[in-house]
């Protein structure tokens, strides 16, 4: 994995050497050779040494500093620290609760030191994230953010630091940019005290009593899905008309059918604390920052957890949007991955992984020697020659299956396990996306059904975007190629990046906001990474 190497940093860096301690000049020297300040919140800074000494070579003077006091531009970037929490970071990493005391009392080479190291962190987070595990190969045009010099050609000079940082540093995607503003209402929210509803002894119907109807009036009207006006029929102890369309509402936002019953899933999601919510926009934030800034064409982006695919325009908006079905939790989960598309195939054959085939089929084929041909599974060779099986299963050519010289295959048709087109992306897991016969499975609201490859609602409309630059595959086309006779490959002039994100906290372009569940529990394991101090992941200096 490619952890580290968004951070190779260009032009200043390359000739930058740190200064032994016993060398330096001047204090700021002195204290960049320590690599360490105990008044800092995280005082390790070692990582930092040698952008350090890029920006403030030859002559280490203060940068923050005029006639003894802090610039203006100074006092800027410590109130952009302290608003941190708005751009799902912690402020106490850049030392958030300690400026207003530094800038009373004024240890001038120390506090511009100070201030450098939180902003270099700063930025650096802002711009990778904090924990980037490199599962995305980057865009060179991406790596060369060189943190000193975009400091002090850049935002030292600027007189709208923010406006600067959203359009050069933070990632471009619409929905980065939709989920940072709606955390600003999720964090204002949940400072608000907050309704809790009891446990359930059963699942209350529409039309029904319950008694804590008005609490869940409250409730629904904390988390906005039901109009701020209280309806008069709220102060009864009915589950009523109001209360049950805002219910659905709610349900639909939460990954939940939305049937309007007030069951166990429905109540435990409703009293999901608020902070538990802000932590999820949190944490797709980071993520976001994971991703590569610039693509040399529109990607596809396929998020895991929302059983979503969206494909998106040059503006990184979306584009199309549809459902898809994804590898099943805990045994054949959907990894994380980028790859690229390189060509569809129409009427696919599929061929029987070999996990499937030990794991599933080998004792259906065992026990029932008809079972290829009743469900058109061919026997092939290495050398993709049909063996003949007239007769049915023999025990000698199981036994070769078995032992991995011939393979199985299921020929095309509606029935295949692929359906009738397959998006080649080659890469590492084997997993790609694909057509389905069964299409009753979009219908629900959590789609982990999967070995591992996604299983996509509408192929022949995702074919079409694929190939639309080609003038020469309508929909008409598609679809006759779909239905034809033959099996058949269309490359692609120009590969076309799929991004496979896992995203829980989800941001409509109408402001409405989504929550999924967790379902391969990688929330509480990127929250116990974030958790960590520094060095971090992406600050270390190789």
């Amino acid at each position: 994995m490619q952890i580290l190497a968004v951070l190779l940093l260009a032009g200043s860096l390359a000739g930058a050497q740190t200064v032994a301690a016993d060398a330096c000049p001047n204090v700021i020297c002195k204290i960049i050779a320590r690599g360490r300040l105990a008044e800092m919140q995280w005082p390790d800074f070692a990582d930092f040494r040698t952008r350090l000494t890029a920006f403030y070579a030859p002559a280490y003077a203060p940068a923050w500093l005029s006639d003894n006091k802090p610039t203006a531009n100074a006092l800027a970037m410590i109130e952009i620290l302290k608003a941190a929490e708005l751009k799902g970071l912690k402020p106490e990493d850049y030392d958030a609760g300690l400026w207003d005391e530094r800038v009373a009392h004024l240890d001038r080479f120390q506090f511009d030191v100070e201030l450098t190291v939180c902003l270099m962190r700063y930025l650096a987070d802002l711009h990778f994230g904090k924990d980037n595990p490199g599962f995305y190969h980057l865009d060179p045009k991406n790596q060369d953010f060189d943190i000193p010099v975009f400091l002090r050609t850049k935002l030292m000079q600027c007189a709208d630091p923010k406006a600067l940082l959203t359009k050069e540093v933070e990632p471009p995607f619409e929905s980065y940019q939709l989920t940072e503003k709606v955390l600003a209402d999720y964090l204002a929210m949940a400072r608000e005290p907050e309704v809790k509803l009891s446990d359930l002894t059963a699942t209350v119907e529409p039309a029904s009593a319950y008694p804590e109807a008005s609490l869940l009036a409250q409730r629904l009207r904390q988390l906005r899905d039901l109009p701020a006006a209280p309806a008069a029929s709220e102060t009864s102890q009915i589950y009523g008309d109001a209360l049950v369309e805002a219910v659905k509402h709610f349900q639909a936002r939460h990954g939940l059918e939305p049937d309007g019953r007030l069951g166990k899933a429905t109540l435990e999601a409703l009293n999901t604390p608020l902070a538990q919510r802000v932590l999820q926009l949190r944490l797709a934030l980071e993520r976001w920052r994971w991703l590569p800034h610039s693509f040399a064409h529109p990607p596809i982006m396929v998020n895991i957890p929302e059983f979503t695919l969206r494909t998106l325009n040059k503006a990184f908006e979306t584009y199309l949007e549809m459902k898809i079905i994804v590898g099943s939790a805990y045994e054949n989960e959907t990894p994380v991955f980028q790859a690229n598309l390189a060509y569809i195939t129409f009427r696919p054959y599929w061929n029987v992984p070999t996990s499937i085939l030990e794991n599933e089929m080998a004792p259906k084929l065992a026990a029932d020697r008809d079972y290829l041909a009743t469900h058109r599974y061919q026997v092939v060779n290495a050398a993709d020659n049909v063996i003949p099986i007239p007769d049915g299963l023999t025990d000698v050519v199981l036994k070769r299956i078995l032992a991995g010289r011939y393979r199985i295959r299921q020929m095309p048709g509606p029935d295949c396990a692929l359906g009738l087109i397959r998006f080649g992306i080659p890469n590492e897991h084997n997993v790609y996306l694909h057509d389905t016969p069964s299409q009753t499975l979009f219908a629900k609201s959590r789609r982990d059904f999967s070995h591992g490859c996604v299983r996509v609602e509408r192929p022949a409309q995702l074919a079409e975007w694929c190939l639309r630059d080609t003038g020469r595959w309508p929909q008409s086309r598609i679809r006759a190629a779909m239905h034809g006779a033959r099996t058949f490959q269309v490359n692609l002039k120009r590969p076309i990046p799929v991004l496979l994100i896992y995203e829980t906290g989800i941001v409509e372009r109408n402001g409405e906001v989504h929550f999924t569940l967790d379902i391969y529990h990688q929330d509480a394991l990127l929250e116990n990474r974030l958790a960590r101090g520094y060095p971090s992941r992406n600050t270390s200096e190789h």
